[in-house]
């Protein structure tokens, strides 16, 4: 794997007679690659899988997309703007070599991911979303700093996104997340929302959901 730009993890689709549709997994903060690739037994066999690990290593263990400075002035967050759009640049050269690499379809190709792993999805599909059919955005929100500069500009009418939120979440507010639905309305985006009762995790109706979700979309 030492050709890729992001390290990773990859489960090949089970009898697929053409190339596969791709989920591509991006983890939360401080997590690995290993992470949300647990959930790879639980989805469809026809889908292939490739679990990214985010490129900035976290002391003592752990790996960030980006860098989030703690505020101690109201327990706030600042995300670092920069290394986000550096990783969002990065991660589409490595989709680009994991097209070429791997058996699977170009034109079916979605992103899943939790906490900062939905952040940066959401910032990579809205600059480039004739690269993305589907976002599934777990337990995250929308920072537009992080996208393109004319991204208003893109194309949007062949992505749909698929949102959730803990409603007691601890970590980030659901506030933050219900604003999602509203953003995307106004870009065109068809997308769902849902909210659980649960914290900055993905409880199992949440898991069903986004499955079905993406069975019938991607």
């Amino acid at each position: 794997m030492a050709n890729f730009a992001l390290e990773h993890l990859y489960r090949p689709a089970v009898n697929a007679a053409e190339k596969a549709p791709l989920l591509v997994l991006l983890h939360g903060y401080g997590s690995d690659m290993n992470d949300l690739f647990s959930f790879a037994s639980e989805l469809p066999e026809q889908y292939a899988i490739i679990s990214a690990q985010a490129p900035h290593k976290m002391q003592p263990y752990g790996n960030a997309w980006y860098a989030i400075h703690w505020d101690q002035v109201g327990g706030g967050k600042f995300n670092d703007i920069e290394q986000a759009v550096a990783s969002r640049e990065l991660l589409g050269e490595f989709l680009e070599q994991v097209l070429e690499a791997y058996p699977v379809d170009p034109e079916r190709v979605a992103l899943v991911g939790f906490s900062q792993g939905t952040i940066l999805s959401f910032a990579y599909a809205l600059s480039y979303p004739q690269r993305i059919k589907c976002v599934v955005g777990l337990s995250g929100y929308i920072v537009e700093e992080m996208y393109a500069k004319n991204y208003r500009e893109n194309d949007f009418s062949g992505l749909k996104v698929y949102s959730s939120h803990g409603s007691v979440d601890a970590v980030i507010p659901v506030d933050w997340a219900r604003k999602t639905p509203g953003f995307l309305d106004e870009l065109g985006i068809p997308n769902v929302f849902s909210e659980f009762p649960v914290g900055h995790g993905v409880a199992p109706q949440n898991f069903y959901e986004f499955k079905a979700w993406l069975e019938k979309h991607l």
